[in-house]
C-alpha cells in the first residue's frame, strides 16, 4: 500500500477479533510509532501490551475505578469489566514526560500521540483492525496506579488491534476546504 493510500483511506475498526498481530507484525508496529516527530530525541513515549487473561484484571481494574463513585450503577462497572476484551491486543500509549528548556510537555504528549496514530497505520498496513480510544478511565488515577505509571506520566490512549470482519469500511469523504484557510497576517 502507497503511503498516501494508507493516509487518506485510513478508518477505525471498532469491532476486533483473534487473531492479533503476531510477534514479528508488533515489531514493525513498534518500528514505526518510534519513528514519531521527537523534538530533542527525548523518546517521550513507552507502551504496553496487553492481551489474554491480563485483559480480563484491566476490566477489573477500570471496575475497581469506576466503583470508587457511588454513582456508578452495577451495569456501569460490568461495561468497564468487558470494555478489554474488545479485541485480542491492547496498546496502551504512555507519555513519558519530563521537563525540557525547549520541549513543552504539551509537545511530548503530542508526540506519543504520533506514535500511537503511527500503530495504528501500521496494523492496516499489516491487514489488521485498529481504534484509538481514551475516555475518563484514562485519567482515572487508579487506573494509573494500577498499570504502573509513574508521576511524570500519563495515557495518551488504548489502542485496540485485532483482525476484523467483512470489508473495511470506507472512510468520510471530507473537503479540506472546509478545514483550511490563508492567514492574510
Amino acid at each position: 500500500m502507497q503511503a498516501l493510500d494508507l493516509l487518506l483511506n485510513r478508518v477505525s475498526v471498532g469491532r476486533l477479533l483473534e487473531p492479533a498481530p503476531d510477534a514479528a507484525q508488533r515489531e514493525l508496529m513498534f518500528r514505526a510509532a518510534l519513528r514519531a516527530p521527537d523534538h530533542g530525541q527525548l523518546r517521550p513515549w513507552r507502551f504496553l501490551t496487553i492481551e489474554g487473561d491480563a485483559r480480563v484484571r484491566l476490566g477489573e481494574l477500570f471496575a475497581t475505578a469506576m466503583a470508587s463513585d457511588p454513582a456508578n450503577k452495577a451495569e456501569a462497572l460490568d461495561k468497564a469489566r468487558a470494555m478489554p476484551l474488545r479485541a485480542p491486543l491492547l496498546i496502551v500509549v504512555v507519555a513519558r514526560l519530563s521537563e525540557h528548556p525547549k520541549v513543552p510537555q504539551e509537545e511530548q504528549v503530542l508526540s506519543a500521540g504520533c506514535a500511537a496514530h503511527s500503530l495504528l497505520l501500521a496494523a492496516q498496513e499489516l491487514g489488521f483492525g485498529a481504534i484509538w480510544r481514551t475516555g475518563a478511565l484514562a485519567h482515572h488515577p487508579r487506573v494509573l496506579a494500577g498499570l504502573g505509571l509513574h508521576a511524570s506520566e500519563r495515557i495518551v490512549g488504548f489502542v485496540y488491534v485485532g483482525s476484523f470482519e467483512g470489508e473495511r469500511r470506507t472512510p468520510p469523504a471530507l473537503e479540506p476546504v472546509q478545514f483550511v484557510s490563508a492567514w492574510q497576517g
